[in-house]
């Protein structure tokens, strides 16, 4: 087995640390904050959307859950399991993310992360959103999941 490198326990520790910089900023709807998560040139890919660069994916999430009907008054993401390959100054991420709203698990699923050592720190390159569940009472537009 090859030794670590000398800085992969605070290499994991920023990344982990961006990773839950995104989902707080995004639940309380610091879109821009969310989107200073990604590098210049950086694509989030979710069902339905594919936006690169931060200005993009601003643009792209101002729109909200996109339903017709009830808006949640909270959303919180929790992430589990983030398992993080380091490669130099590139690494991967995937995790488990469980999203709560009003109504309870609203949706589940997982992201697939490239992350980019930038002179800011740790930004993300590339996540893929996949969506396992979505609850038929989600409060989040109707979402293709793995099972459908």
């Amino acid at each position: 087995m090859a030794e670590p490198a000398p800085n992969a326990a605070a290499d994991r520790d920023a990344i982990r640390d961006l990773l839950a910089r995104y989902t707080y900023n995004g639940d309380r709807g610091r879109i821009e904050a969310l989107a200073a998560c990604f590098a210049d040139d950086g694509t989030l890919e979710y069902p339905g959307n594919r936006a690169s660069g931060p200005a993009a994916i601003v643009a792209a999430l101002a729109g909200g859950s996109g339903t017709p009907g009830p808006k949640p008054s909270f959303v919180r993401h929790h992430i589990t399991n983030p398992l993080i390959e380091l490669d130099g100054d590139r690494a991967t991420a995937r995790s488990y993310f469980a999203v709560h709203t009003d109504i309870g698990l609203d949706h589940s699923g997982t992201y697939s992360d490239t992350l980019v050592r930038t002179p800011h720190g740790w930004r993300i390159a590339h996540r893929l959103v996949r969506v396992d569940w979505q609850s038929a009472q989600s409060l989040f537009r109707p979402m293709v999941t793995r099972k459908g």
